[in-house]
């Protein structure tokens, strides 16, 4: 189980590291893959803070994530997250508590809201669309500073069994022999799919790769984008499906995918052939999430998921084989 009160302590620590002045409070407002720290400070300033989980990402990699938001940010694709730098006038700080260390970056607070499931999206995703277009067109230009290393989000580290990143989709929860069986003929189906659709420079490279809706914010008619945590190589169509993640089955996303694709197209003149294979990227995020609460079992949002949010995907595997198989 995850120590709540051991991340506290390095979330005090790494304050420290900081010019925040006295009298300081924080807050935990997210633990995924990180925790997520606000951090309200004198002056009604406010930040946020995230510490970082071990063993998931280097410095080297974390670097990368920040010089590409940067990036982003500076070159006004979209609007990221700005990370400040701490006393030493590095972004990533290294934090020690009881002989364990954790990385942690600190970053001015984004003002706007998180978009609801429950809310008509239709423009906020035509938005999205737009704006995810424009990132994938400024990664293929964007000359990467050296060093510059992410994941690389593949068949085989998506829902291999040898390294996945997010633990394998077979030890999701509420996984039986028939589930299984289902679920390994869809995987064997995306992954021949996904190798007869390409992996070139038009269709694979640096990608956000978790533009789930808890990752942006509304601010009037904006779409901001957080959490680069995951962003790395991939198709670029895989950032089609991230959108609708945790909510797949749903009978508002064909909707809301057509209304994505709309803002994309107001960039990049995205063919059939690429519309065509969305549902293969759907169901590649699909498992992929379901391998992910399995193996993040005490967060809160897998908890809130559970055992439900595998059988929900029986129907939508089962309507994958029968329409792409």
């Amino acid at each position: 189980m995850t120590d709540l009160a051991l991340l506290s302590r390095f979330a005090h620590a790494a304050l420290a590291h900081y010019e925040l002045g006295a009298d300081v409070s924080i807050e935990l407002i997210n633990l995924s893959e990180n925790a997520t720290y606000r951090v309200d400070a004198p002056g009604g300033k406010r930040f946020a803070l995230r510490i970082h989980r071990q063993g998931y990402h280097s410095r080297e990699a974390i670097a990368s994530e920040l010089s590409w938001l940067m990036a982003l940010r500076q070159d006004g694709v979209v609007t990221t997250p700005i990370p400040l730098t701490g006393r030493d006038g590095e972004w990533i700080q290294l934090v020690t508590v009881d002989a364990a260390s954790r990385h942690a970056v600190l970053s001015a607070w984004e003002e706007g809201r998180e978009p609801g499931v429950g809310e008509d999206l239709s423009a906020h995703f035509a938005t999205l669309g737009e704006v995810t277009a424009r990132m994938h067109l400024h990664a293929k230009a964007w000359r990467r500073p050296a060093g510059f290393t992410r994941h690389v989000w593949s068949w085989e580290t998506a829902l291999g069994d040898a390294q996945p990143h997010w633990g394998r989709w077979r030890d999701g929860l509420g996984m039986d022999d028939p589930k299984r069986d289902l679920f390994g003929q869809a995987a064997k189906l995306v992954r021949h799919r996904l190798e007869a659709f390409g992996s070139g420079p038009d269709e694979f490279g640096l990608s956000h790769c978790d533009l789930r809706l808890a990752n942006l914010l509304v601010d009037g008619d904006a779409v901001k984008v957080l959490d680069f945590d995951d962003c790395g190589f991939s198709w670029y169509l895989y950032d089609a499906a991230t959108p609708v993640s945790f909510y797949e089955h749903l009978p508002q996303v064909p909707g809301l995918i057509r209304n994505w694709l709309s803002g994309y197209r107001r960039v990049v003149d995205l063919g059939q052939r690429e519309e065509d294979e969305i549902p293969t990227f759907l169901l590649l995020r699909r498992l992929l999430l379901v391998a992910w609460i399995g193996s993040h079992r005490e967060t809160e949002l897998a908890r809130s998921m559970g055992v439900e949010y595998t059988a929900q995907t029986v129907d939508l595997a089962r309507e994958y084989l029968k329409r792409m198989g």
